[in-house]
């Protein structure tokens, strides 16, 4: 994933799996590597699987995964990626971090997968650089570390590092460094014998508000848009409706037309559904995440959090 005009075949490229990695990002990675092997019929890439032990990482979706090399004995290579997903920072340590470290100083140019940022933040390697990650943990990654660029792109690539969002941005970030290295030719091969869609390009949205095929509103996406910018400090309707340039009851239709709900309960819901995630992925207070939701006391967030889930937040934490 370096970008150098010239480079050896095959090519190597580490993955170091944090416990709980996302699968499907892994995957999604390294399957345009191996079509473009088969297709040129030379090893053009090269990947070798990294965990702390050599052992097995288990994946998010309970499945291990079998690695090939310890930190101790894993083999230089020109890049590496770092693949995590749910609470990355728990896997973090000193060792861990040093070694990341040492790569860099090598000259090793790296990367994150999914949440695979927070470990290159925490080590102090992303100095000037723009990354992107998981939209979910975009929030708590920009509250942790306030100095680094972080967008909601699909991937970030350049002469310093890479990012991805993980799922299927991984492809489309793989498929960018087969053209790179070989040519748009081979990339869009390898892209039909994957069923994917034409190239998205590296700032395309991550994501998109479920909502009926053919059903698309660019008014609605904005209102989305100041809503997820505005979750620590929420936004009023009657002010969100401002911002819009529309009236209040208009923005209620809007809401009701292409989602079946109030824009006061939608926004109630990516609140709360936010504040799910901080419970899961980091140790935060109740009171601290409840905050970063922008509720006013710990007790208004757990009655709605309860309200919504069924649980208190200290019993998710406790399953």
């Amino acid at each position: 994933m370096r970008l150098q005009p010239q480079v050896p075949e095959p090519e190597s490229i580490g993955f170091l799996l944090l416990p709980r990695f996302a699968m499907v990002a892994f995957f999604s990675a390294i399957e345009p590597l191996r079509i473009a092997n088969r297709i040129s019929g030379r090893t053009l890439f090269h990947w070798d699987v990294i965990s702390r032990d050599g052992g097995p990482v288990t994946a998010s979706n309970g499945m291990p995964l079998a690695a090939t090399w310890s930190l101790q004995d894993a083999p230089e290579t020109p890049s590496l990626a770092v693949c995590a997903s749910f609470a990355p920072e728990q896997a973090l340590d000193g060792e861990l971090l040093e070694w990341l470290r040492s790569r860099a100083r090598a000259g090793c140019v790296l990367g994150g997968m999914d949440t695979g940022c927070f470990a290159l933040a925490a080590a102090g390697l992303l100095d000037d650089q723009t990354v992107t990650l998981h939209w979910e943990s975009l929030p708590e990654f920009r509250a942790r570390f306030p100095g680094i660029e972080a967008v909601e792109s699909l991937y970030e690539v350049s002469a310093e590092g890479f990012s991805c969002a993980g799922g299927s941005s991984a492809i489309d970030m793989s498929l960018d460094l087969i053209a790179r290295r070989h040519g748009n030719e081979l990339a869009a091969l390898v892209r039909e014998q994957l069923v994917h869609d034409q190239g998205r390009l590296p700032a395309s949205r991550q994501r998109h508000v479920a909502r009926p095929i053919g059903d698309a509103d660019p008014m609605l996406d904005r209102a989305i848009a100041l809503m997820e910018t505005h979750l620590e400090a929420p936004l009023g309707i009657q002010a969100l409706a401002d911002e819009l340039g529309l009236s209040w009851r208009r923005l209620e239709r809007l809401f009701e037309r292409h989602l079946g709900q109030t824009p006061r309960h939608f926004y109630l819901e990516r609140r709360l559904a936010h504040a799910h995630q901080l419970l899961i992925d980091t140790r935060h207070s109740v009171m601290d995440i409840a905050l970063a939701s922008g509720f006013a006391s710990a007790s208004s967030f757990t009655r709605a959090f309860r309200r919504r889930y069924g649980l208190t937040p200290s019993q998710l934490r406790q399953r």
